[in-house]
């Protein structure tokens, strides 16, 4: 179960009503986050969790929002507004980043659900947060009305403060025959618990843990099959967000976080640079640096600018695969350089690069932006033609 250290406790996990005025834009209100994340980040990977002035802040400046239908008080916004907001929050804390953007991102998911879901979640207001277990694991049976569901989930990013997860199990084929099915299941909290399994040594503040659910009822209203999310296919919301096939947004969610880390590490070793002696192997090490870090951001935003114009192609997804796993590759050789660049000053505990470095180690080590499991196969098809 999870434990309160009285160090970094998350945000209570309450659905707030909705505000009395409109949010700021969220490019704004993306540069208050990251300077205040920022002000907290080494406290809060120390202590392994975002601090509630971070968690509340993410949902003020409308990230959970920012997909959310409009006529609940949700933004409806652009992929290309919410990346370059998510790149921002990076360039401070990797962490809060990464908890913002699946803050978005999980609410799109939870559009698949049917109309009495979209009430329940935000019928009181935009901004509940949602925490996703994407990978299958556990079971679920049918009940009248609904689902038995038990099981274990790793990894489940903010699941701290959140106020709703949702999970992915796998149920019994149709009519009971036939190979097992996948589908989603949203629980409220209270209704899982949690285990503080989270310790790597990268992104420590996500507070990734396992959520744990032991013969949970969940209705029907809140469960989907995970074939809808794969295809786009939504049945309950025309809103363009919604009807997305997950491949077209592949590693965006993760992978825009890590640009923006990339680029708060890059300007931390401008600091200390120029206030020390300069050489040209320095300089050198930081210009090479540098056009890894533009040269991903630009990939990250041509993957937005594909889901924002509905290109889903097999190319431009394919491609938009691809560019994630190459932003990765070569965001880690940009932090790499930097710590070069940067000398052991840059990895004093008190130094923001070492933190990032961890953290972009971390981060690009997800399943989702690994070559293998997510780009070699489709786009080299693209470029090569189908096996065979």
């Amino acid at each position: 179960m999870s434990v309160d250290t009285g160090v970094a406790a998350p945000a209570p996990a309450t659905t707030t009503a909705p505000p009395a005025a409109p949010p700021a834009r969220l490019a704004d209100a993306a540069v208050r986050l990251r300077d205040l994340a920022a002000a907290h980040a080494a406290d809060a990977d120390t202590a392994r969790g975002l601090y509630r002035e971070v968690t509340h802040g993410i949902r003020e400046a409308g990230f959970a929002r920012h997909f959310v239908s409009a006529r609940f008080g949700g933004t409806e916004g652009t992929f290309a507004e919410l990346t370059r907001a998510v790149m921002t929050v990076g360039e401070g804390c990797a962490a809060s980043a990464w908890c913002a953007s699946l803050a978005a991102y999980s609410a799109r998911f939870a559009a698949h659900l049917p109309e009495a879901g979209h009430q329940e979640l935000w019928g009181a207001g935009p901004d509940t947060v949602v925490a996703t277990g994407l990978m299958p694991a556990g079971r679920a049976v049918p009940e009248n009305g609904g689902w038995r569901l038990t099981g274990r989930w790793a990894y489940v990013s903010a699941v701290d403060f959140a106020d709703w997860v949702m999970v992915c199990a796998a149920v019994p084929g149709g009519g009971g025959e036939g190979p097992p099915q996948l589908r989603f299941f949203t629980l409220p909290r209270g209704a899982y618990s949690v285990l503080e399994t989270w310790d790597s040594i990268g992104m420590r503040a996500t507070g990734s843990h396992t959520v744990v659910v032991e013969n949970a009822f969940v209705p029907d209203h809140l469960t989907f099959d995970r074939t809808d999310m794969l295809t786009g296919r939504n049945g309950f919301s025309e809103v363009p967000s919604h009807n997305v096939p997950f491949q077209a947004v592949g590693g965006l969610t993760f992978i825009a976080p890590v640009a923006g880390a990339a680029t708060g590490a890059l300007a931390a070793v401008a600091d200390s640079v120029t206030g020390r002696r300069r050489t040209q192997t320095a300089e050198l090490t930081v210009v090479r640096a540098s056009g890894r870090v533009d040269a991903a951001r630009h990939l990250v935003e041509q993957n937005a600018q594909v889901l924002d114009q509905r290109l889903f192609t097999p190319e431009h997804m394919a491609r938009n695969e691809r560019n994630a796993t190459f932003a990765a590759e070569i965001l880690r050789e940009a932090v790499t350089l930097l710590v070069g660049a940067a000398g052991t000053g840059g990895l004093g505990e008190k130094h923001p690069l070492q933190r990032h470095w961890r953290d972009i180690t971390s981060a690009t080590s997800h399943v989702a932006l690994q070559y293998d499991t997510a780009a070699r196969k489709n786009y080299s098809a693209v470029l090569l033609g189908p096996e065979g």
